[in-house]
């Protein structure tokens, strides 16, 4: 084989190659932009139509984008006539899948939780939860963690896995909330009329639903008189929850106040006197001071 012969091979190699990776990378950005500008925003759309809620959309959507630039590269390297690369790749992902899964298994689990609470109708993006001594506003959710806004204005990172083991009380769930508002009077105080203020504060405040109606009761009788007033509002969230029963709480001051009954545990009373001693035949033998 002439030097000429060979240098025309390794030419037509070097020139089969360009065109290839030229093809590659041009289909590539083509089924790209298609994805990202049509199919990415017709998903979004159809999802609009059907009033998919926001966190199960926003799951979706990620999905989508991620599925584009997979299925762009997948087109691209069959049009180029290297698909004979994503057969070898296919060998590589499920060997390092074998052996990822083992050192990953936590992140596994987190992914496949995030996968239930992202098509969870009942855990949404904007919602109050509590779980363990933790409490806030679901700010997002990703196929890994959940991002919590604290009222401290913190945000939390909570591993998907965390939410799906352990009890979570969504406050918002339902159309309405019940609110509990505890005091403790004196025993020498007036419990009736402590619990009519306590009914009157609540049938008077405009946010409390008077179906279910507002409950006073006697919860406790310790060291004092331990009351209840529970009652309901209507579309729960921080917000309301905090201000209406602040208020409420208010207005039992008020008119505790006015009616000259005492909040608190029962004040000690001081005992004063000589303290005696009886003997035997009956007299007493007083001592002054204590022994």
């Amino acid at each position: 084989m002439s030097a000429l012969t060979r240098l025309e091979e390794l030419l037509e190699i070097y020139i089969s190659f360009f065109d290839n990776a030229a093809t590659f990378l041009l289909t590539l950005v083509l089924a790209y932009v298609f994805g990202r500008y049509v199919v990415e925003p017709l998903v979004s759309y159809a999802m609009e139509l059907r009033g998919t809620d926001r966190t199960l959309r926003q799951g979706i959507e990620r999905l989508t984008a991620v599925g584009v630039i997979v299925t762009a590269v997948v087109i691209a390297l069959t049009i180029a006539g290297l698909d004979f690369v994503l057969q070898r790749t296919a060998i590589l992902v499920a060997a390092l899948t074998v052996a990822l899964g083992f050192a990953a298994q936590h992140v596994v689990g987190n992914l496949v939780s995030g996968a239930f609470i992202v098509t969870d109708s009942k855990f949404n993006i904007g919602d109050w939860i509590r779980w363990e001594d933790e409490e806030g506003v679901i700010e997002d959710i990703s196929f890994r963690a959940t991002r919590v806004r604290t009222f401290d204005n913190e945000v939390i990172t909570v591993p998907n896995s965390t939410l799906t083991q352990t009890a979570v009380t969504n406050a918002v769930l339902n159309e309405s909330l019940r609110l509990e508002v505890t005091v403790e009077i004196n025993y020498d105080d007036d419990v009736e009329e402590a619990l009519y203020i306590l009914r009157t504060a609540a049938d008077s405040h405009p946010e409390i639903l008077e179906d279910p109606e507002p409950i006073v009761l006697v919860t406790e009788l310790d060291e004092a008189v331990q009351l209840a007033g529970r009652f309901w509002i209507s579309d729960p969230n921080r917000s309301s929850y905090a201000r209406i029963r602040s208020e409420y709480a208010r207005s039992i001051l008020e008119h505790f106040e006015d009616a000259g009954i005492d909040l608190g545990r029962a004040n000690p009373q001081a005992l004063e006197g000589d303290i005696g001693v009886v003997s035997k035949d009956g007299d007493d033998e007083n001592e002054s001071g204590s022994k």
